[in-house]
């Protein structure tokens, strides 16, 4: 019986909006694995692109935790979080799950194997990173229609100097991860 390899990555750890997305990916045998890389090596269009082949060439899934959840349990286990649900929603389980990093969920009755700079070396993870980006940068996009200062449709609600001074002139919106050092500070300095 052939193994059953599961790809699994997260997206939007480090940002400071919103919620966590991870991807776990399923490809199928025949699906052209030559344009396949990790997801911050493409650009916009080709990431795109390549997210909708994957999808019609994989069993793909979807996890995420909540701005909640990170505030809650905080970033690494709300990451963990979100790779647990994408790896379960899968339709088929796999044989062994490949994770980008040096961490993994724990789950019952699952083969796990973490891949340091796994999005770089396995095309699975590569695919799952993909599809996470992708996916989140779409929320990022819808929600950036109402609040365009932060221009988070282009820097994914992360700390870029743009994002920054937008937090500095216009404020805090209630999708910020208050919990997160640079808006944790901002906040700390309005008290005072």
């Amino acid at each position: 019986m052939k193994r059953i390899k599961a790809g699994v990555d997260e997206v939007g750890r480090g940002s400071l909006i919103g919620p966590v997305y991870a991807a776990a990916v399923i490809l199928n045998k025949n699906i052209n694995k030559k344009d396949l890389k990790d997801s911050k090596k493409l650009n916009k269009g080709k990431r795109e692109f390549l997210a909708k082949y994957i999808k019609k060439n994989s069993i793909w899934a979807i996890g995420s935790a909540s701005l909640k959840e990170i505030e809650r349990i905080n970033i690494l286990n709300a990451s963990m979080l979100a790779m647990k649900r994408a790896i379960i929603k899968l339709k088929k389980k796999p044989s062994l799950v490949l994770i980008d990093g040096n961490k993994s969920p724990k789950i019952k009755n699952y083969l796990i194997k973490n891949i340091i700079k796994g999005d770089q070396k396995i095309v699975e993870i590569s695919a799952a990173s993909i599809i996470a980006k992708v996916s989140r940068d779409k929320l990022m996009s819808k929600m950036s229609k109402k609040y365009k200062n932060y221009k988070w449709d282009i820097n994914a609600g992360y700390g870029t100097r743009d994002h920054i001074n937008a937090i500095k002139k216009y404020g805090i919106t209630k999708f910020h991860r208050k919990t997160f050092a640079p808006i944790h500070k901002i906040l700390s300095l309005k008290k005072n």
